[in-house]
């Protein structure tokens, strides 16, 4: 029911005496932030605050007293405002010094919570116990550059522009700015993401004189992605160069290796394959190791598809073209090269199905290995 005016005024100027008397004192006895600000809702909330209670009967004071009555409470909500910051800033002093009064604590002491111990992702616990295997087969590990020209990824290993076999390789290319060119208009560079580590091959060849056996590992770059393929993976390629290498000394260190990773005994067979770079050239299998003959069948194995065989890696001898585009005179110097993906033999270690779960970064799966 409205006021008569008159009344209005007055019921204004009592709400307002008498306000100033509680939110101070409740401002003062808040014993925390949450108490203050709960107290300071209580004055100015939008629905239920006092003073917006008595803010509410300023629509019937007469027209001619509302500047003078309106001043008042404006005043006074300012008073409160002022109020709540200041007793805010009083508490963050407070705060403060106790802190700063309080007893002195150990900052060098060992924290309470155990963390748990991180350790090397799979992919590159094998490439590190790959390496070892090669290390102690006398081959040196050489780092190569992720970025490369056309030049040491294909041109030098046999791989002519328009040549068929780029494209088994779908290449990332990187744009190359000129100096001072606008950035609109790129040059065609001859620059891309290396789409194998045999781009390290090419520049150890062309640096130093045989004999070397070099091995290397990184990541490479395709277009490929799917259950057993990745955008990005991680490759380890091999080589030596010296006088009489023959495809033999290519095969006993590979049956080497295998026996080092698999276990004595550890079969190995080598299929002829195309690669431009080797000839001859071979895809290598190795004995499935997920599988056991019983009944001379291997029906029931999903990894070998009941073949007995897992392919794992592709070698051959280093083609003579190579050789003559590093500065290698093959007439006198033969050598063998071979290439494998990391994630394709911790895949097979492990018994991961998909290539996909080695990148997702899903602590549940990381952890287990």
């Amino acid at each position: 029911m409205t006021a008569p005016a008159a009344d209005a005024v007055t019921a204004i100027e009592e709400g307002l005496a008498a306000l100033g008397t509680r939110y101070r004192d409740a401002f003062a006895g808040a014993a925390d932030e949450q108490a203050l600000r709960d107290a300071q809702a209580a004055v100015l909330g939008k629905k239920k605050g006092e003073l917006t209670r008595v803010m509410a009967l300023m629509r019937d004071v007469p027209k001619e007293a509302r500047p003078e009555v309106g001043a008042k409470v404006n005043t006074f909500k300012q008073g409160v405002q002022e109020a709540f910051q200041s007793r805010l800033q009083e508490m963050a002093r407070e705060a403060r010094n106790a802190d700063l009064n309080a007893s002195p604590f150990d900052l060098s002491l060992p924290g309470r919570l155990e963390l748990g111990r991180g350790h090397l992702h799979p992919v590159h616990q094998t490439r590190d116990d790959l390496l070892t295997i090669f290390r102690d087969l006398g081959f040196e590990v050489v780092a190569g550059p992720e970025v490369e020209t056309e030049a040491n990824n294909f041109t030098k290993l046999a791989f002519p522009p328009d040549h068929p076999a780029t494209d088994m390789q779908d290449t990332f290319w990187v744009d190359v700015l000129e100096s001072g060119d606008d950035p609109r208009s790129v040059r065609d560079g001859k620059v891309l993401l290396r789409t194998h580590t045999s781009n390290t091959q090419i520049r150890v060849m062309s640096q130093r004189t045989p004999p070397m056996a070099v091995v290397s590992a990184g990541a490479v770059y395709r277009r490929d992605d799917d259950l057993t393929h990745s955008p990005m993976f991680h490759q380890i390629e091999g080589f030596l160069v010296d006088e009489n290498v023959s495809l033999a000394h290519l095969k006993g260190v590979l049956t080497s290796f295998a026996e080092a990773l698999y276990g004595p005994g550890t079969p190995v067979r080598l299929r002829p394959s195309y690669f431009p770079f080797v000839e001859p050239g071979a895809e290598v299998d190795i004995g499935c190791v997920f599988c056991s003959e019983s009944d001379g069948s291997r029906s029931s194995c999903k990894v070998c598809k009941t073949t007995g065989w897992v392919e794992v890696l592709g070698c051959g001898m280093i083609h003579p073209e190579v050789l003559t585009h590093c500065g290698i005179d093959s007439e006198k110097y033969t050598g063998y090269a071979f290439g494998f993906g990391v994630e394709r033999i911790a895949m097979l270690r492990y018994g991961i199905p998909s290539i996909k779960l080695l990148f997702e970064n899903d602590p549940r799966f990381i952890e287990q290995f």
